[in-house]
């Protein structure tokens, strides 16, 4: 049984640091170290930063991109192409793909893929804001940008079929998205070949 060695509001901040992606107990600690090693000059200014954006953070109801305003920057932007919306996952795939400077278009994040294992079915997901955005009249071409997972293209075959009713292309991601792949861990030269080589489903 070890030993408390820190006071219980330290303890919390190790345990909250661990539930960040890729923190386990172990690195938690060492971060914690780190930000009590550098409390004026790190620690403070990220506890004001993260107390300012927790207040001020919004999901756009457009497109579900996260920023300080609904509708996002990207939304607002009107040198951006109207015809084209580009589905993805998550706001991570989103960040990657404008990382790349390879989409001119919209976005739409999905918010997750259909897994009926873990109860996420179609009314869970951003699918019905998605088909009646793409039956507007500025909208002629869906790119589906889904991880290139199990559930990423059964969601992708059922967003096609669903997007039937409207008048769109669609098209997919192709070469450079190896089976299994998760957008936000590819390299921008990966994703730039994947978007120039798009093909219609």
């Amino acid at each position: 049984m070890s030993r408390n060695v820190t006071g219980p509001e330290i303890a919390e901040l190790i345990q909250l640091l661990s539930k960040l992606p890729g923190l386990g107990p172990r690195s938690a600690r060492r971060a914690a170290l780190h930000l009590i090693r550098k409390k004026d000059q790190l620690m403070k200014p990220l506890a004001n930063a993260m107390s300012v954006a927790a207040d001020i953070i919004v999901e756009c109801g457009n497109c579900g991109n996260i920023d300080t305003l609904s509708p996002c920057m990207i939304c607002r932007d009107e040198k951006r192409d109207k015809s084209l919306i580009c589905l993805v996952e998550t706001v991570g795939d989103l960040w990657a793909l404008e990382r790349a400077e390879v989409i001119k278009g919209q976005y739409h994040v999905l918010g997750g893929t259909l897994s009926p294992l873990d109860g996420i079915g179609p009314d869970d997901l951003n699918i019905n804001t998605l088909i009646e955005r793409a039956k507007g009249e500025e909208v002629s071409e869906v790119l589906i940008a889904l991880n290139a997972t199990v559930e990423g293209q059964s969601t992708a075959h059922y967003i096609t079929d669903m997007l039937e009713e409207t008048d769109v292309k669609i098209s997919r991601l192709a070469h450079g998205v190896p089976v299994g792949g998760e957008l936000d861990y590819l390299d921008e030269g990966t994703l730039a070949a994947a978007i120039k080589s798009r093909k219609e489903m």
